[in-house]
């Protein structure tokens, strides 16, 4: 575990790399066993978008060639702590101002903090109103950690 001190506040964070595990463990059982979590995601995160999100072998694929840039859309702090090797963060609320600098010849494709986190979706949606190709990965920075996938600090 960490700590740091905000002000009078102390935040405390975890460490431990089957953290990750643990979450997705839980979400796969809500997943199997809640009719409910069924009905949200295919309300609120199929059908805000068609496209196949791109898996994590595709993407490892369409980085190496060229094909893609990789943009991480969480906040810097969480960035800083971890991201998928060679992201370029572009926290969701900075996106608008900064597309100016994104390439419009590579498909992007934006990350964030799980398969449910809608800062990916919300980032995929503003790029392709604005002409970029763009797709989300299928899922976020702790599953690609966990399969031991490269990540930097």
């Amino acid at each position: 575990m960490q700590s740091r001190r905000e002000g009078t506040q102390i935040i405390y964070s975890l460490t431990d790399e089957k953290v990750p595990l643990l979450l997705a463990g839980i979400r796969y059982v809500a997943e199997r066993h809640l009719a409910e979590v069924e009905r949200i995601v295919r309300e609120n995160f199929n059908s805000r978008d068609k496209l196949t999100p791109v898996r994590r072998e595709e993407l490892l694929g369409l980085v190496k060639s060229g094909e893609a840039m990789v943009i991480d859309v969480r906040p810097s702090s969480e960035y800083d702590a971890g991201h998928i090797e060679g992201a370029v963060n572009i926290p969701l609320e900075s996106l608008t101002e900064r597309l100016s600098k994104l390439p419009k010849d590579q498909e992007i494709v934006a990350y964030c903090r799980g398969p449910y986190c809608m800062m990916s979706f919300d980032a995929v949606e503003q790029l392709r109103q604005h002409g970029y190709r763009a797709r989300r990965l299928e899922d976020g920075y702790p599953e690609w950690k966990t399969e031991q996938l490269p990540v930097d600090k």
